[in-house]
């Protein structure tokens, strides 16, 4: 298993990026949650990791704090919760709001995430409501910091929010509910997570 990489950020393309280890390029998968907290490409930075092993791929899963690496395993072991709903619930909730929909059995924010069904919400809270103290200030985020790439914003938040599976037209509405003055991905992928949750 790998537990986590140290190395430089070569590429960022929602929901993917690129960590070069010593001249050796990691493609990670990653929740939203870590991707707008990533620094500049070309700057040096560790992330916990998570491998799922499938017949047909070997397939890195990188997380900027452990409580989010924590929360993602424990959503694994929830039945019917695979890898791709495991990232769009990390996704679409921070692990404190996580804890919230937690506490307060709000099965409806689970359902609003792609993929989440009732039946799957419903157990992701019975499954899950008894190891909410399994997280909490298990690891720092890092410092924000908007992703580059002004013009391909758009471009960028699209691919993101389908790879999280949001529906082409879905993410049309999403991105037109963000509005037009964002300026950075960043911005627009969190004002389109926003409108999809409200």
């Amino acid at each position: 298993m790998i537990g986590w990489l140290r190395g430089r950020l070569a590429a960022k393309m929602p929901p993917t990026l690129v960590l070069d280890v010593n001249g050796v390029g990691y493609e990670c998968e990653a929740p939203m949650s870590t991707f707008f907290g990533l620094p500049d490409t070309g700057t040096e930075l560790t992330l916990r990791t998570h491998l799922v092993v499938r017949e047909d791929a070997h397939i890195l899963y990188a997380f900027a704090t452990e409580d989010e690496r924590r929360l993602f395993r424990a959503l694994l072991k929830v039945s019917g919760v695979g890898p791709k709903i495991a990232l769009g619930v990390l996704s679409g909730l921070s692990v404190a709001d996580f804890l919230r929909v937690i506490e307060q059995e709000d099965t409806a924010a689970l359902v609003r995430i792609p993929g989440v069904g009732r039946k799957t919400a419903e157990r992701i809270l019975i499954d899950l409501r008894d190891k909410t103290g399994d997280f909490g200030a298990a690891g720092a985020a890092f410092v924000p910091q908007a992703l580059t790439g002004v013009a391909s914003a758009h471009q960028e938040a699209t691919t993101a929010l389908v790879a999280l599976g949001y529906r082409p037209q879905e993410v049309v509405k999403l991105l037109k509910a963000a509005g037009d003055d964002a300026e950075t991905t960043e911005e627009l992928i969190r004002r389109a997570l926003r409108a999809a949750a409200s």
